[in-house]
């Protein structure tokens, strides 16, 4: 009854896919702002950052099924990276030493959440057994006690 899901590779990219469709709603916003408001145009992005957004929130209701929340969240803050990116490619903004910096501190947080992620379920797992035993025990030591008057 105790199935243990495995977080493989494929897991983790597929989660990166849902963080690089949420970023793409940056780039979005980024080029709706560039056109007056209300033109047609700012619609046309406004509303492209709307479908990029509803879809990103169906493929993360699937990804956090298989994560822990904070496993999921901390994968999200490799939306900094991603925007960078698209920053540099399609705005041919510059990224400077202490942008890359900054995300490869970023990406090393997020390597050690996911290495650790096994561990910390297990470790939980095995809390919750041994809460559980301790329990029972307490409940029945309770049930064998004389009441003295």
């Amino acid at each position: 009854m105790d199935k243990k899901k495995k977080i493989g590779i494929v897991d983790i990219l597929m989660l990166q896919g849902a963080v690089v469709v949420y970023s793409l709603s940056t780039v979005a916003a980024k080029l709706a702002s560039g056109h007056p408001f209300l033109s047609f145009k700012y619609i046309l992005f406004f509303g492209l950052e709307f479908i990029i957004l509803g879809v990103y929130a169906i493929v993360w209701q699937q990804m956090i099924k298989k994560f822990q929340l904070s496993l999921a969240y901390a994968n999200k803050a490799l939306t900094l990276m991603w925007s960078m990116l698209w920053n540099f490619v399609i705005f041919s903004q510059g990224i400077t030493p202490w942008k890359v910096v900054g995300v490869v501190l970023v990406v090393i947080g997020v390597i050690i959440m996911n290495t650790g992620a096994e561990t910390d379920e297990d470790a939980g797992n095995d809390a919750l057994k041994n809460a559980s035993a301790d329990a029972s025990v307490d409940a029945g030591d309770n049930a064998n006690k004389e009441v003295k008057l």
